[in-house]
């Protein structure tokens, strides 16, 4: 194996997206043959003893990719200042995951675990722009106007203008309204934050789709592994085959 970048080996072991793998570079906490690593560092792994907080580096983790269908109430990761169960409490396996496409607290549906860094780092980072797909419950039946003004974008209370997103009518519940949205960023809380700016309280968020990859039959806390098949167009999609 020839020499990279530093970053682009540990998310290969699983330590996160590239970026996640830069701030820990740039923490202090990895160590390339004794020596303190800093940004712009490439290593050979089969050569070079590599270490993350004190812990040598063994090889590189076979990849795993799994989809599970994350249950409200239920954190995408582990955060010590608000400590709450994660999907990571319903996966048994020995691999290190972490989750591609984070959906919060309140919020349900497909998230993508995996320990490929590289392919996470495509599907999340903004510029890559990729598509995630919604089904949203809202309180008040929309007007035309209130749809309008959703797709072309809106300014949040923070200043950020959202970009353009697909919305869509699916039916009618009781005064509220399915819709589904499709967006191309991930700004926190965006499509809560959008309902409420435009009088449309959001009650209910499943995301359905990352990418080429969907939800399908899964139940809340089901998860399973993508297929073979699956991986090749994910990959593909976001340029990595």
């Amino acid at each position: 194996m020839t020499e990279e970048r530093l970053q682009k080996i540990l998310a290969a072991a699983g330590y996160g997206s590239r970026r996640a793998c830069e701030l820990l570079i740039d923490a202090g906490k990895v160590r390339v043959n004794g020596k303190l690593a800093k940004l712009g560092d490439k290593a050979d792994a089969d050569k070079d003893a590599i270490m993350v907080d004190g812990k040598l580096l063994r090889g590189l983790q076979k990849k795993v990719y799994i989809a599970i269908y994350k249950p409200r109430g239920y954190l995408s990761d582990y955060d010590e200042n608000f400590p709450r169960p994660t999907v990571l409490d319903l996966i048994d396996v020995p691999e290190q995951l972490f989750p591609v496409g984070r959906l919060d607290f309140d919020s349900e549906g497909l998230v993508l675990m995996t320990n490929d860094g590289e392919l996470a780092n495509r599907l999340t980072h903004p510029r890559y722009e990729h598509e995630k797909e919604y089904e949203v419950l809202v309180n008040h039946m929309p007007d035309e106007e209130q749809l309008s003004i959703w797709r072309r974008g809106v300014v949040l209370e923070d200043g950020y203008r959202t970009r353009p997103a697909g919305v869509e009518f699916i039916n009618k519940v009781h005064n509220g309204a399915w819709l589904r949205i499709t967006l191309k960023e991930g700004k926190k809380r965006q499509i809560r934050l959008t309902g409420l700016r435009i009088g449309l309280p959001v009650r209910k968020i499943k995301r359905v789709r990352i990418g080429t990859l969907k939800l399908g039959n899964l139940k809340p806390r089901e998860w399973r592994y993508l297929t073979d098949k699956e991986i090749a167009t994910l990959r593909k999609y976001v340029g990595l085959n």
